[in-house]
Order: C-alpha cells, then sequence, then structure tokens
C-alpha cells in the first residue's frame, strides 16, 4: 500500500483507496490533503487515501457530499463521476458520505467577499483563492450559494477520470497487455479481443497501486451524459411516491416526539404545567428541553396532542413586538453610524443629484418564511457513547460538532447519516431541530426518537429572510439614466446565521447589498449603500439570500429612471450594461419575448435583470389586466451559467426559481403581532396556484469559460419584472411586495 505526494495540475493532489477489499477514488485541493473520513475502521492491510468512488465486490458506489434539497444534487455530482470513470448511471450507488473536511466546498466562502463577478482582477481572483483556502482550513462542508456543480465541476471529473486510468493499468497488469491498447466501457475495461475486466474484479488489484495521475479529461465533444439530457437518479422513486425523506425514517424501537419552545424567538420560557400532557393517551415521558419542552409518545399525532396540551408560560420578544415596530427600527437605520458598507461609489452622486430634477422612492420587502414542505424533522439513538442522527442537513460538520457540544462525546463518536430533504431554501442551514431531538434522545438512551415539529412550530421559530427598506434617489439626463443613490438597511443575515453556528464574521455583510451593488451597469454616477439594523427576529439564508430582495429594490427603481428618462426598457439597460456576458443575456430575453412588439389591448411587459452568484439572469414577464385583477401569461427567461449540465434539470431549475419568486411577490409575507408571527400555516402564507402558474420558456447561455449553479439566480430577477409588466399593464408603480396588498391576481 503507498502513498501519493504527487500534485497534479498544480491545484489538486490525486489518490486512491481501498475499501472492504476494493478501491476508492478521489481529490483533493492544494499540497497536503486533509484526513480522509474512509481511513476510519478500515480492516487491516486496507488502504484509504482519498473519498469520492469506492469500488469494492457490491459494486460501485460514489460519494456525493453535497445535500440534495430536490434540486437534483446527487444526480449531477454522480454525473459528473460518471463521465470520466466511463460508467453508465443505472450501474452506480451514491451516498452521500459521512462528514468531513475532505468534502469543503471550496467555492461557497467566497460569496462573503464583496468581490464582484464581473471582477477577474488580480485582487479579485486572489480573493477567491483566498476564499477556497478558509474553506479548506475550516473544513467548510456546506450545501448552499449555487455552488455545488462550480465547486465540483473539476474536481469530480478528475476524480472519475484518475479512478478510470488506475482501473487501466491494473487490467494491463492483471492481463499483461499494454495500457495503450486498452479502452474502457461502461464499468470495464475492453481487451483487445473484445473480452471485458469488470470494475468490481480489478478493484483488489487496484487498491495496491498508486494512481494514475497523468490524466486528461475527454473532450466535451466525447461526452456521454454531461451537456445531454439526463434522467435524474430520484425520478422513479419521486414519481411513484417511494422516495424517504427524513419525515419517513423508522427504527425498530423508535418512539415519536415532538417539541414547543417559545414562538417569539428568543424569548425566554419561565416554566410549564404538563399535568394533564402526561395523562394523556400514548404519551411516554416529558422532557424538559433548552427553552421549552419536548413530548415524547408512541405516534408523532399523540405526541402533538400532548404537546398541545401543555400550559406553558412564555416571556415577551427580545425585540419589538409589532411589524410596525419593527418597520420603525428598520427605517431608523437610515444613519451614518449604522452603514455598514458602501462598495459601490462611482462618480459624484450627491454633485449630481444637486444639479439634476431628483427622483426618489421608497421600496419595501417584508420577512419571509421558508416554508418547506418537509417540515424540521429529525431522527436520533443514543446507546453506548455512541450517537446516530439521521436526518437532512446542509451542514453536517457544522451538526456534528453541535452533537458533540451537547452530548460531551467525542466527534468521532458522533455518526451523522444524512438523508434527502422535502425541500429547504436554507432552512436546513441551521440545526436547532436537530439540538432538540439530540436533548429528547439523551432522555430515552438506548431508544431511537424521531421528532417531527408540526407545521406551526415550523413557521413560528423559522429563521426567515430578512425584511428590507430601500430609499432610492436617482436623476437623468438627455434621455438617459445619469444618477442612481441606493440605500438598504436590512438585518444582517450573515451575522445571525454564523453566530448560531458559533463562527465569527468580521466586516460588513455583503449580503445586505448582494445583487445591488455589483451590478454591472455603467451609471456615471452610481452609489450602493448598506446600513445594518440592529438583531431583532433571527434571520437566516433564503433562497437567492440578500440578492432576493435586492433585486426588486434596485432593478424596481431602475425601471423608474429609465421611464422617467423616457428610455424603452430593455434598450437601456442594455446600454448600461458593460458586461458582455449580462449584455447578451439581456438580448437573448428581447430576442426570446419579442420585446418590442405591440403586447395586446390591456396587457403588459416587463423586463428585470439580477446578477447573482456570478450568473447573469434577466427575465421578461407578460400580464393581462382582467377585470378580476392580474393574469401572468408568459415568463421568458435567460441565464449565462458557462455550460449546462443537464439541460432538462437546468429547465426545471428555473422554472422551480421562477414560480419560487413570482409566488413569494405576489403573496407571501410574515407580519408579527405581539412578538408572534401571524402566519402559521400554508392558508396564511400562500404560494403560486397551479392555475396561476404561466408558460415558462428558457434559454441558456454558454459564452464564458467559468461553471456556475442554477438554483438560485432565477429568484431575484422575478418580483421586479412581475412589478415592471404590472405597470406597463396598468400605470401602477408598486414598491412594496407582497403585491397583493396592492393588486389583485387571478
Amino acid at each position: 500500500m503507498s502513498r501519493l505526494g504527487k500534485i497534479a495540475r498544480r491545484s489538486f493532489l490525486i489518490g486512491s483507496v481501498a475499501v472492504a477489499g476494493g478501491v476508492a477514488f478521489g481529490t483533493y485541493s492544494y499540497r497536503k490533503p486533509v484526513e480522509n473520513p474512509l481511513l476510519q475502521d478500515l480492516p487491516d492491510g486496507h488502504a484509504a487515501i482519498t473519498p469520492y468512488v469506492r469500488i469494492d465486490a457490491t459494486g460501485i458506489t460514489l460519494i456525493t457530499p453535497r445535500a440534495d434539497l430536490g434540486q437534483g444534487a446527487y444526480s449531477v455530482q454522480a454525473a459528473l463521476i460518471a463521465e470520466e470513470l466511463d460508467v453508465t448511471l443505472d450501474q452506480i450507488r451514491v451516498d452521500p458520505g459521512p462528514p468531513s473536511p475532505a468534502y469543503y466546498n471550496g467555492k461557497v466562502a467566497a460569496e462573503g467577499f464583496p468581490l464582484a463577478a464581473t471582477d477577474d482582477g488580480f485582487l479579485a481572483r486572489n480573493g477567491r483563492a483566498f476564499g477556497d483556502v478558509v474553506a479548506k482550513l475550516m473544513g467548510l462542508q456546506i450545501t448552499g450559494g449555487s455552488s455545488t456543480v462550480a465547486d465540483a465541476f473539476d474536481k469530480l471529473r478528475m476524480a472519475g477520470a484518475v479512478a478510470r486510468e488506475t482501473l487501466i493499468l491494473a487490467a494491463s497488469q492483471q492481463s499483461g497487455v499494454p495500457r495503450s491498447r486498452l479502452t474502457t466501457r461502461d464499468g470495464a475495461v475492453i481487451l483487445p479481443d473484445g473480452g471485458t475486466l469488470s470494475y468490481v474484479s480489478l478493484a483488489p488489484v487496484a487498491a495496491g497501486l498508486d494512481p494514475v495521475t497523468d490524466v486528461t479529461l475527454r473532450d466535451p465533444a466525447d461526452w456521454r451524459y454531461l451537456g445531454k439530457a439526463m434522467q435524474r437518479l430520484d425520478i422513479v422513486a419521486k414519481s411513484t411516491g417511494t422516495q424517504a425523506y427524513g419525515i419517513d425514517m423508522q427504527l425498530d424501537g423508535m418512539v415519536h416526539a415532538t417539541v414547543r419552545t417559545n414562538p417569539r424567538m428568543g424569548g425566554e420560557m419561565r416554566g410549564y404545567d404538563a399535568r394533564a400532557a402526561e395523562k394523556m393517551r400514548g404519551v411516554i415521558k416529558i422532557v424538559p428541553i433548552i427553552g421549552g419542552a419536548g413530548v415524547i409518545a408512541d405516534n408523532t399525532w399523540r405526541a402533538f396532542a400532548a404537546a398541545d396540551a401543555i400550559d406553558f408560560d412564555w416571556g415577551p420578544a427580545p425585540y419589538p413586538a409589532t411589524s410596525d415596530g419593527m418597520w420603525e427600527e428598520v427605517g431608523a437605520s437610515f444613519t451614518r453610524d449604522r452603514r455598514d458598507s458602501r462598495f459601490r461609489n462611482d462618480g459624484d452622486v450627491d454633485a449630481a443629484l444637486k444639479d439634476a430634477k431628483m427622483i426618489e422612492a421608497e421600496y419595501r420587502i417584508p420577512y419571509l418564511a421558508h416554508a418547506p414542505l418537509e417540515p424540521m424533522t429529525a431522527t436520533v439513538l443514543l446507546k453506548d457513547g455512541r450517537l446516530d442522527i439521521w436526518t437532512a442537513t446542509q451542514i453536517p460538520r457544522f451538526m456534528e460538532q453541535a452533537a458533540a457540544d451537547l452530548t460531551g462525546l467525542d466527534v468521532a463518536d458522533i455518526h451523522l447519516h444524512v438523508l434527502a430533504a422535502g425541500g429547504s431554501f436554507g432552512r436546513r442551514l441551521e440545526d436547532d431541530y436537530v439540538r432538540q431531538t439530540i436533548e429528547l434522545a439523551m432522555a430515552m438512551e438506548g431508544t431511537p426518537v424521531k421528532m417531527t415539529w408540526r407545521r406551526e412550530e415550523d413557521m413560528t421559530h423559522d429563521f426567515p429572510r430578512t425584511l428590507q427598506i430601500s430609499r432610492a434617489r436617482g436623476a437623468v439626463r438627455d434621455g438617459k439614466v445619469a444618477a442612481l443613490d441606493l440605500k438598504i438597511a436590512a438585518l444582517s443575515t450573515t451575522a445571525s446565521q454564523t453566530a448560531r453556528l458559533n463562527q465569527p464574521v468580521p466586516g460588513p455583510d455583503v449580503a445586505i447589498v448582494a445583487g445591488a451593488w455589483d451590478q454591472p451597469f455603467a451609471i456615471p454616477d452610481y452609489r450602493v449603500s448598506g446600513y445594518r439594523v440592529p438583531a431583532m427576529v433571527p434571520v437566516s439564508s433564503w433562497r437567492s439570500v440578500g440578492a432576493s430582495g435586492n433585486g426588486f429594490l434596485h432593478d424596481g427603481f431602475l425601471d423608474e429612471l429609465i421611464h422617467a428618462a423616457g428610455a424603452d426598457p430593455l434598450a437601456e439597460r442594455i446600454r448600461l450594461c458593460w458586461h458582455a456576458p449580462s449584455r447578451k443575456v439581456l438580448k437573448a430575453v428581447g430576442e426570446m419575448s419579442d420585446w418590442g412588439s405591440d403586447p395586446g389591448p390591456d396587457r403588459g411587459r416587463g423586463v428585470a435583470f439580477t446578477l447573482s452568484f456570478g450568473v447573469p439572469v434577466a427575465e421578461v414577464v407578460e400580464v393581462t389586466n382582467t377585470p378580476d385583477g392580474i393574469r401572468i401569461d408568459k415568463v421568458f427567461v435567460a441565464a449565462e451559467v458557462g455550460r449546462v449540465i443537464d439541460p432538462v434539470n437546468f429547465e426545471n431549475q428555473v422554472m422551480g426559481g421562477v414560480i419560487w419568486g413570482l409566488g413569494h411577490a405576489m403573496n407571501c409575507e410574515l407580519t408579527y403581532d405581539d412578538g408572534l408571527p401571524e402566519q402559521t400555516n400554508f392558508d396564511a402564507y400562500e404560494g403560486m396556484r397551479l392555475y396561476q402558474t404561466p408558460e415558462i420558456i428558457v434559454r441558456g447561455l454558454e459564452n464564458t469559460g467559468t461553471v456556475r449553479g442554477i438554483g438560485e439566480p432565477p429568484v431575484p430577477p422575478a418580483a421586479p419584472a412581475l412589478a415592471n409588466a404590472i405597470f406597463a399593464a396598468t400605470g401602477q408603480r408598486i414598491r412594496e411586495l407582497p403585491l397583493n396588498k396592492h393588486i389583485d391576481f387571478v
């Protein structure tokens, strides 16, 4: 057994690993490989160096460490490896693997730096590289920021290529045939006479070899899977109702539980009376937990009923008790001492506004819940000094450490089994629900405990998207946009979220102004300032994070300026846009929507653009103003992602992002009274209905060499494109979300 110390392609260290009589392959970034999780508990004589591909007597397993939240992450990761490994997708199994620094995400950390995606200068390139270094040193295994494909594109293909070439070497040694005369196909090495040696049969030989690191990735012209329509690995299970999620977990002897904590987030629990609940049918135990109590019963429904019977004495909210009070706090933040950032400050905005007729507007966006269809749930077993956790999560290593801190066990004794998620939208970047389940399991040592939140607990204990106010000023001159001054006040998502993970965040929060300060428009006098609102309701990342709201705040006011200038909304955006890939996106959406043609009576088109997560996205929404309200007819979307890995899933992700963005823009908000969210179930937090869903036409552009993700970028332009279309159809300019506070939809 040998250990590799060779660097391939400067940034990747390639290795091989034998597991249970087989061989595994993968890649590491930088010169010093992190500890491989597959080294743990290996039998004598077996090697384990890298973590991505495992081949043993039972078959081929691909490790897909980014969480699958419904976006197809497992399938795309598997396809990246399979393309170079030369296996068919029906030959492999996928496994998310254990939490490990080996699976760090090298792309996501850079999102926290004030680096515009359009900046390819020396400092920006080195800043992104530094983000990768930080991610590795922290072992930042996280799914988010539309980074799965961007992070995996080279890494996983290289892992597959090294595995393939090493297996060819094994076949050469076993058969005596020179490597140059061997090829591969469908999980086997092909001999010159047409005979085959399966990868499984070659694994024991390959385990004893130094891996072949001098590999060439296949030309895209020869790809079998990438760039072509693929059937997702979970499509049959999800189409037949057999896909297992965390909420479906079953273990022998399992008990069921739920919890109640103060619905005024951060408020104390003064006490509770559980005497009535303790007498109810099926109740096994009432367990005090941090900030509340849990009920353990013989089924979930009885746990819910008993929890409702507990009389709690909750303390008040540690923030303004009403939405009006919260809005006052946001508005009061437009002062210099609360200014958090000013990453964009071109020209002389104050002079430009002084010398021109100034246009002013205030825009508002509300708190929004994540509200995934599968509520927060986890199953935990504490037995014989070992803690097992079964749940869906985007932060497995943080969760593992939290479990160790809570139980006092070593991290080595924590075993996290990551499951598929029934939605997340950022909610499973938190670990509160797992912490609660661990507390219950500690009170039931030796018995598996499955904890499930009821929907009301899920809504009232969400960490929502921050509410925001923007105060915008601008000026036009000679039929053109000449100046834009945008001030945005919001809670710090980054500070709130990372504090719960015990991580410091120095400096300003880029999320407050993301999707606004970094837009590729050459407005002569252009300033974007962020203002940090003092902590109120704890907030968290929500699909597309800061850009989700800033797309509306920035592009909505830009549309106002363009109309004030008397310019065409699309033509002026194209004129202002200096970034060639973004300009191509704007031109493409104009072509797709036949922009400039007459939409017909009582109809209007609105265009919007946002660059977020490195992806320029332009959307055109067409609406009809009917006697009963606005009908959304069509949406056209163009996005630049460098390379479309799977056209079908790409289209699905774009459509889903548009529907998500439109539905929340139309109908959704969290409002507060007495410190409590007033919307506690889907009847009061209504998304877009099926009959309201428009036709959505999608085009993916591939004009850059940088591969990007598409899960979040379609969201930010949806709300402003809809609002701009409503203005075009009705003359009504709406500056506050949700839009149904001002107009009806049919």
